[in-house]
């Protein structure tokens, strides 16, 4: 589980993230929504111990990532938006490469059981810089699943993937929920995040505005648009 209490955020006098608090258990898929700059990417990155907070704390599994980094990031699989992939490597490669860096025990048997479960046996011999978008995104999925984290992280894990990948990418992660391991996803798309997860949180302006269930999508829906729209009308009158 984690849990998120009172995180801040200050640049100088700008507040990029204020006040964000929520937990997720195990085995919950939750979206994390919101305009472009609303302080998504922020958050993720302050809950995977990338960007210390002003204020506030993440907890995994009871583990506080700004007093014990190390041992927290042990429990976290991490997609960033521009996933950090080696195209000169093949896939396996790569993915041994990453066991190594984590110091994992049964390389062997961990790389051909992540192989699996994103599908990506098919290209494991190829470099990554020769296969399809959609396979490097399995890619770096991959390489966020490989240490069987308890939390998994996606910042945007659809964007620039063309609509048949954004399906078998969808389908992937799908697949993951219902298990042990407690999933947020980021996204400024309300439809993606409503094909994926139980539970959404938006934020906006750097603050939660909703936290419920997909089951209340309609007012979701009216929300995200009202916001969507304001962001449009601040742009056009500056």
């Amino acid at each position: 589980m984690i849990e998120v209490s009172g995180l801040t955020k200050k640049y100088g006098s700008l507040i990029a993230i204020e006040n964000i608090t929520f937990r997720v258990r195990s085995g919950e898929i939750v979206g994390l929504l919101g305009p472009n700059g609303a302080g998504k990417t922020t958050t993720l990155r302050i809950i995977t111990g990338y960007l210390p907070p002003t204020a506030g704390t993440a907890k995994i599994d009871g583990i506080d990532i700004s007093q014990k980094p190390e041992k927290a990031k042990e429990k976290i699989g991490y997609l960033p938006e521009n996933a950090p992939l080696y195209p000169e490597l093949t896939v396996e490669e790569y993915l041994r490469f990453v066991a190594g860096i984590r110091h994992l025990s049964d390389v062997d048997g961990r790389v051909i059981a992540i192989l699996k479960r994103t599908g990506t046996e098919i290209v494991r011999k190829r470099l990554i810089g020769n296969i399809s978008k959609g396979y490097r995104q399995r890619v770096a999925i991959a390489q966020a699943l490989i240490h069987d984290p308890d939390l998994l992280i996606l910042d945007e894990p659809t964007v620039g993937l063309d609509p048949k990948q954004i399906l078998e990418v969808r389908g992937l992660l799908k697949m993951l929920g219902g298990g042990r391991q407690a999933v947020i996803f980021s996204s400024h798309i309300l439809q993606e995040v409503s094909a994926l997860c139980e539970r959404v949180i938006i934020i906006h302006r750097g603050k939660i505005v909703a936290d419920q269930s997909i089951s209340g999508a309609t007012d979701l829906e009216a929300l995200f648009l009202k916001l969507t729209e304001e962001e449009a009308a601040d742009v056009v009158s500056t």
